[in-house]
């Protein structure tokens, strides 16, 4: 892959712009002035535009001089009606156009020649047009009084304008007159027109009965045009509510006063609670709950200094606020629900005496659902219709309303599509079957029979739905591919251009080591330079930003109709929308598809309109999604729709690392180019040393891989060598400054997170009143200063989480000690999984890591959407 960034979107300098050209020649037209004098003017714009590019001033005459030339001969040959007009103003408009090019290039003789021809001949064949009395003629008279006229020195401007409006009264006048007289019927129409008078007349004469005079063979049917490719529009900023007013925020601050609560919370709990948030916190102050990183225990402390000796456990406003607080940190974990014996047993953790009478109020207040699931027991018959009922076991769950509606809607939308495709494919699909092969034509068999279809497979497979989604827009259907991140439609979309040919190589090569010193060791090259890092950024070099995929020339972004789920949900990539609201697709293919959280997944599917096929593909061994839910694990497990699996292995040593780590085996994988090296270290700060070595000396200098296109990952935040203190020193190194915009420097690296769970990649341009400039998949972003704090983090090091959907050409990922809990199979698949050409493991947590490899997987979650697709979908 190559190093060099993305190419903008914006047309480069000398590009003629066509549009501005055929604006010029409209406004040069009178009301007579029709589409073919501005085709004529663009012409002759770019061919003298061209010929100025390379210099060529007689060239550039010499086009203007022939587009007048061929078209006079034209216009005597065509003297009868609009069309004489019409070309009278083509040629003026090529003749005039590239005189002005040939102007540019500082050739006024080779000028004067090329634009007087072409006017002089003009102006016989606009006389012979005004004769034949058209709408068109005084646009072309106008033209010759104006342009030819003033070539020649014949005319004023002044004159030739008085010249022009006198012949366009008298063709007024003609008009008129011929209005108001009879209008022989037909006497002037030819063709279709005719034809049309004559069976007419024949229905009245009743020689032929009105119901077959307009029957004919049916047309052929016509492939619906391809969707035009639209260009990536800059995301726009996030729905937040109106700010509180400010006599709220003060009553909120006074509140907290007196409770002992500090009052930079009182903005969030103004915006939280709504207008009377003051009256709320007084009269129940564990409703301060609901404001983010607010812990019962505070609540607790605030409740006692306002309420004093009324303030106790067995309060049923704290037991409904404790209650509602457990549903929302459950969903951070991932949760749409809680089975109720968990709930009831965190609220007795959290010193509620009553878990189950603190349940039962929350309910009756509506500020959560309970719900009664079937348990499927694994081989156990299905259930018959007898007189008696059978008891079935059921488990009782709670959850907030929100999430709950979400997961129903869900599955709703995913029935409907299953079952609303019709049997018969139609001739477009067997067209796209028919092209592929493999993989891939098993996956279009599967989509042409079914509306939902599930595919699974590594990195390597997207190659299977990329075929397909080629295929499909090639047939003339309404196809779209949606990804997860800008990195991932930037490597989709250099693929599909890759591989019709339009783009030439849209993938990276390996960057050869420098000639005469061969690949070295990463893990000793920082102390045979003798340095703790490498050389810095060369100033004035634009920063890349952070995992944007390369796009060759001649590749937008959005191109071959690959767009991101974000930007198709809001409106600003993708297709068009129906009257009824629903997306104008015939074939949705989304892939990183485990990143789809349930309210996401949800508006996804709504969009979707009846009789679409809809593609879930993705990994199924990588991180579940940030937000609640585990959609494709849910449907993968309930088994309602077809699954196609790839055979496609991921290539090299990195591939077959992580396909063991995707079965549970940790395997040493041969790595004779230093695709994979382990680096041990035997402490946090040694692992943050080494860390910054390798992204700023040994990879750029053994791999050839710079170090704005390394990420780090780690498995957390916090800690010694968490992202914080890992991106203080990779910031240190690689772009130091004072921070002195929140922070931040112009170059930093960053993450942006729009919304909770999603984050984008990108770099610091700089900071003014109006908050920090970003620049995010090639995007500007503006973060007003007090979000900065909330939604902008450094960005050399992240989480898995926040690097799942993108990928590297290298990858460091950092195991402190202190790390070994947070192991699981899925982090370590996702985190080695980034690396596309090399990874570095900055290894301290000794036989945690194979041990969690073999035996910790997923973290269980607590869902209803395999529930709601058995009762709705029979199982295929």
């Amino acid at each position: 892959m190559s190093t060099e960034p993305e190419t903008t979107e914006e047309a480069g300098p000398g590009t003629p712009d066509t549009r501005e050209v055929r604006e010029g020649s409209a406004e040069g037209s009178a009301d007579g002035g029709t589409d073919a004098g501005t085709e004529g003017r663009t012409e002759g714009g770019v061919a003298a535009e061209g010929a100025e590019g390379v210099g060529a001033s007689e060239d550039a005459g010499a086009a203007g001089d022939a587009g007048a030339a061929e078209q006079a001969g034209a216009d005597v040959k065509d003297v009868a009606g609009e069309d004489a007009g019409s070309a009278g103003t083509e040629g003026r408009t090529e003749g005039g156009i590239a005189a002005e090019g040939a102007e540019g290039v500082g050739a006024s003789e080779g000028a004067g020649a090329a634009g007087d021809p072409g006017a002089a001949e003009q102006a016989g064949a606009d006389e012979d047009a005004g004769a034949a009395e058209d709408d068109g003629s005084s646009e072309g008279a106008k033209g010759v009084a104006g342009e030819g006229a003033g070539g020649a020195g014949e005319l004023s401007e002044a004159e030739a304008e008085l010249a022009a409006q006198r012949i366009e009264r008298e063709r007024i006048e003609r008009r008129k007159a011929e209005k108001r007289g009879p209008i022989a019927a037909g006497a002037k129409l030819s063709g279709k027109a005719a034809d049309l008078l004559a069976a007419v007349r024949a229905v009245e004469s009743g020689e032929k009965p009105a119901a077959t005079v307009f029957t004919g063979p049916a047309p052929a049917p016509r492939r619906p045009a391809p969707e035009p490719v639209r260009r990536p529009q800059p995301a726009p900023a996030p729905v937040t509510p109106a700010a509180p007013a400010p006599e709220t925020v003060d009553a909120v601050r006074r509140v907290l006063a007196e409770g002992g609560a500090p009052d930079t919370l009182a903005p969030q709990a103004a915006a939280v609670l709504g207008e009377g948030a003051g009256t709320t916190l007084r009269e129940d102050p564990w409703q301060l709950l609901r404001v983010g990183g607010v812990r019962p225990e505070q609540a607790d402390g605030f409740a006692r200094a306002l309420l004093g000796p009324d303030c106790g456990p067995d309060d049923a406003r704290r037991g409904r606020a404790v209650t509602v607080w457990l549903l929302e940190q459950a969903a951070v974990a991932g949760h749409t629900a809680l089975e109720l014996p968990t709930l009831t047993a965190a609220l007795g953790r959290q010193g509620v005496p009553d878990p189950d009478a603190a349940v039962q109020d929350t309910l009756a207040e509506g500020e959560a659902l309970v719900f009664q699931d079937a348990l499927e027991e694994p081989g156990a018959p299905a259930p018959q219709d007898t007189d008696e009922e059978q008891e079935r076991p059921v488990r009782v769950l709670v959850g907030l309303e929100r999430y709950a509606l979400a997961e129903e809607s869900l599955a709703d939308g995913l029935a409907r599509l299953a079952n609303s495709v019709p049997e018969d494919a139609g001739q477009a699909w067997e067209a796209v079957t028919a092209k592929l092969s493999g993989g891939a034509a098993e996956l279009a068999r599967a989509v042409a029979a079914h509306g939902l279809v599930l595919h699974t497979g590594g990195e390597a497979a997207r190659a299977e739905p990329a075929a397909l989604l080629g295929a499909a827009r090639a047939a003339g259907l309404r196809a779209y591919a949606a990804c997860h991140t800008p990195n991932g439609r930037g490597r989709l979309t250099a693929h599909l251009a890759a591989a019709s040919g339009r783009a030439g190589e849209a993938t990276e090569r390996p960057t050869a080591a420098p000639a005469g010193r061969p690949t070295e060791d990463l893990a000793q090259h920082g102390e045979a330079t003798g340095r703790p890092g490498g050389r810095p950024a060369q100033p004035g070099t634009a920063p890349v930003e952070p995992g944007a995929a390369p796009v060759q020339p001649g590749v937008e972004p959005g191109a071959h109709g690959v767009v991101t789920v974000s930007g198709l949900l809001a409106g600003v990539e993708g297709p068009g929308r129906d009257a009824d609201g629903a997306l104008e697709v015939d074939l949705l293919i989304v892939l990183d598809a485990p990143q789809l959280d349930v309210e996401s997944a949800a508006m996804l599917v709504e969009s979707l309109p009846d009789g679409a096929r809809l593609v879930l593909s993705g990994d199924p061994g990588v991180l579940w999604s940030a937000g609640p839910g585990r959609v494709f694990a849910d449907l993968l497990a309930a088994r309602v729709c077809p699954q196609t699996v790839s055979r496609v292995p991921d290539p090299g040593p990195l591939g077959e690392l992580v396909s063991g780590i995707g079965v549970g085996e940790l395997n040493q994988v041969a790595a004779p180019g230093k695709e994979i090296v382990i680096v041990p270290v035997r402490d946090a700060g040694e692992a943050v040393h080494r860390t910054v070595q390798l992204v700023a000396d040994s990879v750029p200098r053994a791999i050839g891989v710079p170090a704005d296109r390394t990420v780090v990952i780690t498995p957390g935040h916090g800690g010694a060598a968490g992202t914080r203190a890992l991106n203080s020193a990779l910031k240190q190194r690689l772009n130091p400054g004072p921070g002195r915009f929140g922070g931040f420097d112009p170059g930093d690296r960053i993450v942006y997170s729009p919304a909770p769970g999603r984050t984008v990649p990108g770099v610091v341009v700089n900071a003014d009143a109006d908050g920090l400039h970003l620049s995010c998949a090639g995007a500007p972003v503006v973060v007003p200063r007090e979000r900065v704090e909330g939604s902008v983090r450094h960005g050399w090091a992240l989480t898995a989480h926040q690097a799942v959907g993108a990928r590297w050409p290298a990858a460091v990922v950092v195991l402190p000690g202190d790390a070994a809990q947070a192991l699981s199979r899925p982090w370590v698949y996702t985190a080695f999984g980034r690396a596309e050409r090399h990874l570095s493991v900055v290894h301290g947590v000794e036989q945690a890591l194979p041990r969690a490899v073999a035996e910790v997987p997923a973290k269980p979650r607590t869902t209803r959407l395999g529930t709601l697709l058995r009762t709705q979908v029979p199982a295929s």
